[in-house]
């Protein structure tokens, strides 16, 4: 049986548009301010790395200031995501683009240490998880509805065409002048971070005073949320397994385009192709899904689409040529972005707000670990066998796990009964006020305890 998600619009006939999510003065300055940073963010990763080659012809080195951005969300993604819910999400936003801008600026003086600059990619990055935790929470906050789905569909596919444009914008400016495109990164953490100031109103922080505890047990809640509710377990069962086998082809790009060197594509041009053939299908899929489909249809086409991601990855077994290879990650991006926006706009309904920033920490987190062991795992199998065989065996067993998944999906009533908590547990709140240009509900916070499924309260992890 089919779950039923509670929608805010006048008509549930057919889903937001586009234009009725623009209109949220707030979500457009978010969206801009996120663009910018996201943009920017990119474009310091292609500097940062040949900057860091320039200075030591180190591939290692290099490839150590490319990786060191992912270390904050692997050794603390989640507990620093919980220090964002202690905060005003506006203040923490901006304080942490300020910060960015100013290590970027440090970053770009010529001739600094290598360990220096290693040192100030980590410290810089440690502001991501609670700007984005922040980020996300607020979110639901401005948007209701259809109009959440719709707007979490934008802010995906604006993610993905960023890490295509600063990639390539990245590599240009930086042949030129690595420090210049760090100059424009620090620009754009300064657009974003006056975007947000001048552009989102201030709201009082969901976890009051009275509600805090120790930052390690309120990470702990975190986590007791995600995987003791029985809806959130299953969306996160879903989001996990999406992304352990939708990374792999661009994962092994490289690999695969120069297994295949002296063919019709030039090696380089074959890995390129594949490397952003995810994030296009991504951006498409998010977008046309989220516009053609309504609220019921998407809900209907979750499950549906998460089988097909994999799916499409399977006919790698015959080791076909770099555009088809090219060609099944887009379709697979496409699929996994149509089923997203509905498992984030769910997930935000059935949580309970004061958790919201603790909640995507942990599932920031969760995606970015399995990201990483996802392409170690096929990498080490790719040593000893056939690129086309790894992966196409690697997505049949997708499939088998996103079928379980599938099948495993809570029921109607426990679906309900769970967003019905969250409702309940948010109207509870002494900080829960409506916002006058965004949702009438949804947007309060919650008191310091998860609750289960049925509305009884959980003790609280330590």
């Amino acid at each position: 049986m089919e779950a039923t998600v509670p929608d805010e619009r006048p008509s549930a006939e057919g889903p937001a548009t586009f234009r009725e999510v623009f209109d949220q003065r707030e979500f457009r300055a978010v969206f801009t301010a996120g663009a910018l940073s996201w943009v920017g963010d990119y474009v310091a990763k292609a500097a940062v790395t040949l900057l860091v080659y320039q200075q030591t012809e180190s591939v290692a080195l290099s490839a150590a200031a490319f990786a060191v951005s992912y270390l904050p969300w692997l050794l603390g993604g989640p507990l620093l995501a919980a220090l964002a819910e202690r905060y005003p999400y506006r203040r923490v936003m901006v304080a942490c683009d300020v910060i960015r801008m100013a290590l970027m600026l440090l970053i770009a003086i010529p001739n600094l240490p290598i360990p220096a600059v290693l040192v100030l990619i980590f410290a810089a990055t440690l502001a991501n998880p609670p700007s984005q935790a922040a980020k996300s929470a607020l979110i639901p906050q401005i948007l209701a509805g259809d109009r959440l789905v719709v707007g979490l569909s934008l802010n995906s596919s604006i993610g993905q065409a960023a890490q295509v444009v600063g990639y390539l914008l990245g590599a240009a400016v930086a042949a030129i002048d690595p420090g210049l495109a760090l100059l424009i990164n620090a620009l754009t953490f300064a657009a974003s971070a006056l975007l947000v100031r001048l552009g989102v109103r201030d709201r009082a922080p969901l976890m009051t005073t009275a509600h805090r505890s120790h930052l390690l047990r309120e990470t702990a809640q975190g986590f007791q949320i995600v995987f003791g509710t029985p809806v959130l377990r299953a969306i996160a069962v879903l989001v996990f397994s999406a992304m352990l086998f939708s990374i792999v082809p661009e994962g092994l790009a490289a690999a695969w385009a120069n297994k295949d060197a002296g063919g019709d594509l030039d090696a380089g041009v074959a890995q390129a192709v594949i490397m952003v053939a995810n994030p296009v299908g991504f951006i498409l899929g998010g977008l046309l899904v989220s516009r053609l489909f309504g609220p019921a249809r998407r809900l209907a086409l979750m499950r549906p689409l998460a089988v097909f991601a994999p799916l499409v990855l399977v006919p790698a077994l015959f080791d076909p040529p770099p555009l088809v290879v090219a060609l099944l990650a887009a379709l697979c991006g496409f699929a996994v972005a149509g089923m997203l926006p509905m498992a984030n706009g769910l997930f935000v309904q059935a949580l309970p707000a004061a958790f919201r920033a603790r909640a995507f920490g942990v599932m920031a987190t969760g995606v970015q670990v399995i990201q990483g062991v996802a392409v170690l795992v096929t990498g080490l199998l790719a040593e000893r066998f056939a690129i086309p065989l790894v992966v196409g065996v690697w997505s049949a067993a997708g499939v088998l796990l996103m079928t379980v998944a599938a099948l495993r999906w809570p029921d109607q009533q426990t679906v309900n009964g769970t967003i019905a908590a969250a409702v309940a547990a948010n109207a509870e709140s002494p900080v829960s006020q409506p916002d006058p240009d965004g949702p009438t509900s949804g947007g309060a916070a919650a008191g310091p305890e998860p609750r289960t499924g049925d509305g009884r309260r959980r003790h609280a992890v330590t």
